[in-house]
C-alpha cells in the first residue's frame, strides 16, 4: 500500500521486475514498464494483496 501511495505522490510508475521478453502476441497498445520506471500522471491506483487460504484484499486510492 505504501508503494501504491508513493506512485500517486511522485507520479512515477514503478518498473515490472524480470520483464525481459514481452510476448509478441500481446496487444502492442499495452504500455509495459520494463527495467526503468516511467513518469506519468497518476490520479488513482489499486493495490492487490493475495494471501493463502483465500485472504484477499484490493484497495483503490486516489488524490484528493
Amino acid at each position: 500500500m505504501v508503494a501504491t501511495c508513493k506512485t500517486i505522490e511522485k507520479s512515477i510508475i514503478h518498473p515490472t521486475v524480470n520483464l525481459d521478453n514481452i510476448d509478441p502476441e500481446c496487444d502492442p497498445k499495452l504500455d509495459f514498464v520494463p527495467k526503468v520506471g516511467k513518469e506519468r500522471k497518476v490520479d488513482y491506483a489499486i493495490s492487490n494483496s493475495f494471501g493463502f487460504g483465500g485472504h484477499n484484499a484490493c484497495l483503490v486510492v486516489g488524490k484528493v
